[in-house]
């Protein structure tokens, strides 16, 4: 999810791209055309300013682009897979808030005890789409049950 910064950023680009592309149409229009079409406010000059605008912001974002994006095709061609796709089996990971720990995957399978946030459970490596079987260790007492992965991240996660 992006930033406020990266909102603001993004925001203030367009703003420059299509402010730029306004003056620019302004310009050239004044060069372009004759006097008698911007001696009164009409139709045809309001067309020939947002069409101008429209085409010269696009234009001008497509040269110079946004700061701070990558590319779709390179994005998807370097990002890796994400470590918590697939539990791997004897994988510590982190409870990130309180967890359900239920005897089937799926929130109508009754519910054998509740993980505090922050607990350590190990991945047994079995799943059921987002569900995970894990072990939890709580009060001196090993539990096996089934996670929502949702809830669960790597042990080395901040």
């Amino acid at each position: 999810m992006p930033s406020s910064t990266h909102i603001a950023a993004h925001f203030a680009t367009y703003i420059g791209a299509f402010g730029a592309a306004l003056v620019l149409t302004l310009c050239a229009c004044a060069w372009l055309t004759p006097r008698s079409w911007w001696r009164r406010p009409n139709a045809r000059a309001l067309g020939v300013l947002a069409a101008g605008t429209a085409a010269g912001g696009a234009l001008l974002l497509a040269l110079f682009g946004v700061p701070g994006t990558i590319p779709p095709s390179v994005e998807l061609a370097e990002a890796p897979l994400p470590a918590t796709d697939v539990p791997v089996a004897g994988a510590p990971y982190r409870v990130r808030d309180a967890l359900n720990l239920r005897v089937a995957g799926g929130i109508g399978a009754e519910r054998l005890l509740v993980v505090p946030g922050g607990a350590r459970v190990i991945a047994t490596g079995r799943r059921d789409g987002d569900w995970w079987q894990v072990r939890a260790t709580l009060d001196g007492k090993d539990v096996e049950g089934w996670a929502s992965s949702l809830w669960l991240r790597r042990a080395d996660e901040r």
